[in-house]
């Protein structure tokens, strides 16, 4: 049910918004219903006028919305919403100034990427079989995991950006930007094994290095369907995602060299900050070494505990 307040200001927002921005309807119904949210809170405080809204108002609003259950990135969202409207309420000169501005929405707690210890990626990647699809499946999940590669990254590998003489591969990352890779031994073996049955595979002047049974280029979609069923083949615990081998790849090299900068050169990111998720990986797995090993961190048994206690 819509609000009385403020809901001639929100139309004339939505409608700017649909019109000069294009935005899809999706989007728009985001904006409408945080901005109504809002409203509605401040006809419950008995505001009704735009411009008794202030900066200490759009945070008890916050509060509020935050004690209800809303996580950081809604809250975030629901902010960036208000700060548009608010902006637009100024140019329509409703407003004097932005009250939302500085306002900040609590952080959501950051999630780490889930991984598989070294044995799991081992035995995941090393597939069994010697027809050309699993010869396929298996030099496209050591390239994955000896690289650390994208999936668009891998989709978009052609014959030409793989040097197996110089032990490299050529990718084009997030923002057109390419990087050369090392690739390891068993990466090596698996792709010289595929790259000899390939042609029975590949459609004529195909360029792509891993293709479909059709001929064509192995789409992310079909190697995203691969993995599912990979899993299941293997045995594995969960299913495995693509992604979850390049995590594995980082957290691995980064737990083996505590080299943070290189880490970030592999995987392509603009930021260190980044990367950084990778030390909180390594800490949690240092932290289960500790309460395992450390005579003051295991826990005392019946046995081990004082006399009277």
């Amino acid at each position: 049910m819509a609000t009385a307040v403020f809901e001639r200001e929100i139309e004339a927002f939505l409608s700017h918004l649909a019109a000069e921005r294009n935005l899809s309807p999706h989007t728009l119904e985001h904006y409408g219903r945080d901005c109504r949210r809002f409203a509605d809170w401040c006809a419950g405080q008995g505001i009704t006028a735009l411009d008794d809204i202030d900066s200490y108002r759009v945070r008890a609003a916050l509060a509020q919305l935050h004690r209800q259950g809303l996580g950081g990135r809604s809250l975030a969202r629901w902010l960036s919403a208000l700060r548009t409207f608010f902006q637009f309420a100024i140019r329509h000169q409703w407003l004097a100034h932005n009250p939302a501005l500085g306002v900040s929405a609590p952080k959501s707690p950051r999630k780490l990427p889930k991984t598989l210890d070294a044995d799991s990626a081992s035995h995941f990647v090393n597939l069994p079989g010697d027809d050309p699809l699993a010869l396929r499946d298996r030099a496209m999940l050591e390239l994955f995991y000896s690289s650390g590669l994208r999936l668009a990254e891998l989709v978009g590998l052609d014959l030409v950006h793989l040097d197996l003489g110089e032990a490299r591969v050529r990718v084009l990352g997030k923002g057109r930007k390419e990087r050369d890779l090392p690739v390891g031994s068993h990466a090596i073996a698996a792709l010289r094994a595929w790259l000899g049955v390939r042609p029975t595979l590949a459609a004529s002047g195909c360029p792509a290095l891993f293709v479909s049974q059709r001929g064509g280029r192995l789409s992310a979609r079909g190697i995203q369907e691969r993995f599912h069923r990979l899993s299941v083949g293997q045995g594995m615990a969960s299913r495995i995602h693509p992604h979850m081998l390049r995590h594995s790849f980082a957290s691995h090299l980064l737990e083996s060299s505590g080299d943070l900068r290189a880490v970030q050169e592999l995987l392509g990111h603009a930021n260190l900050s980044t990367t950084q998720i990778y030390t909180h990986l390594d800490f949690q797995h240092l932290a289960k070494v500790y309460d395992s090993a450390h005579p003051r961190a295991r826990k005392k048994s019946g046995r081990d505990r004082e006399p009277g206690i």
